[in-house]
């Protein structure tokens, strides 16, 4: 079921602890993307964020996280980062008390997409990194904040930070990840699904298959958003998050 962002009242669980939570960033971005959600949801959650690109694939990601995390756990991804979630319950499905897809997708890499992004990461071993990072803004971000530099240098300089060869680690890592597809109907977790309404790369419909597929899924369209939910409207989203943890 899709919604616009509402206001909600929620009542703590009734175990009254505050939940382990773990943040997957996309790629190739850093911990910075969940700084709003990391500052404000404290009082509802320990959350650490597990950094990906010295991994090489979705599997060694999932590994890393699952070694950091608590034997219990809240995990939410964007985009790469939701390909790791996924593969996080695939392995430990009785570890993961919740679930939050941000902007991301559960089908594999298609033909198309594989190429453009070998193109990419063959441009940026030639030493052209920072013109690859910078035209894949308009894809990444809403039209209107690119006219908002200081956010555009926080994008940036997080993609800067991860550098080309985790840059490089991360493409190839998305290349070979799994169709999840089949294994959505098994999640039992309360889950979460949100997308930007205007994200180009993994567009809502895409959302919509997976919050169908799952059992009660809860499914959030953000208006004037694009791929980087987290980043774009943090305050929407750290209140779907805050309501997603607290909600028994």
């Amino acid at each position: 079921m899709s919604s616009n962002i509402k206001s909600s009242s929620s009542t703590p669980s009734i175990s009254g602890r505050r939940p382990a939570l773990i943040l997957l960033p996309g790629m190739p971005l850093d911990a910075a993307l969940w700084d709003h959600q990391v500052r404000h949801l404290g009082e509802v959650a320990n959350p650490q964020v597990v950094e990906l690109s010295d991994c090489d694939s979705i599997a060694a990601m999932a590994d890393k996280a699952l070694a950091q995390a608590s034997e219990r756990f809240a995990v939410a991804g964007l985009s790469m980062g939701g390909y790791v979630a996924l593969e996080i319950l695939r392995r430990a499905p009785e570890r993961v008390e919740r679930l939050a897809l941000l902007d991301t997708n559960a089908r594999p890499d298609t033909v198309e997409a594989t190429t453009t992004r070998r193109d990419a990461v063959a441009l940026a071993r030639q030493g052209r990194y920072g013109q690859v990072i910078r035209a894949a803004l308009p894809r990444l971000i809403h039209p209107q904040r690119l006219a908002d530099e200081g956010f555009v240098r926080s994008v940036l300089a997080q993609m800067e930070r991860v550098g080309v060869d985790g840059y490089a680690r991360e493409q190839e890592a998305i290349i070979n990840r799994m169709d999840s597809r089949l294994g959505l109907a098994a999640i039992r977790c309360p889950t979460l699904v949100v997308c930007g309404r205007q994200d180009i790369l993994t567009p809502p419909a895409l959302h919509e298959e997976m919050a169908e597929a799952i059992p009660g899924a809860r499914l959030v369209l953000i208006e004037e958003c694009g791929h980087l939910s987290a980043m774009e409207q943090p305050q929407a989203v750290t209140a779907l998050m805050r309501d997603w943890l607290l909600r028994d």
